[in-house]
């Protein structure tokens, strides 16, 4: 259902989610290294955050 979804987004749209798709990874090995060095809930629900954001993007549910 994913695929043909992003198939109906606008260029600009479309162009947005692969960017966001690129970097989450990145931003996500930089908050679980911050998230070990310097632990707060914050930090924890973020990092929560962008391994459900990157899972989606993996089992391409977005």
């Amino acid at each position: 259902m994913a695929r043909y979804y992003r198939y109906r987004l606008p260029p600009w749209a479309n162009r947005c989610l692969i960017v966001v798709e690129n970097c989450t990874l990145p931003i996500m090995i930089f908050q679980l290294c911050r998230t070990i060095f310097f632990p707060t809930t914050f930090d924890v629900l973020l990092l929560g955050v962008f391994i459900l954001l990157y899972v989606s993007f993996q089992l391409r549910w977005i």
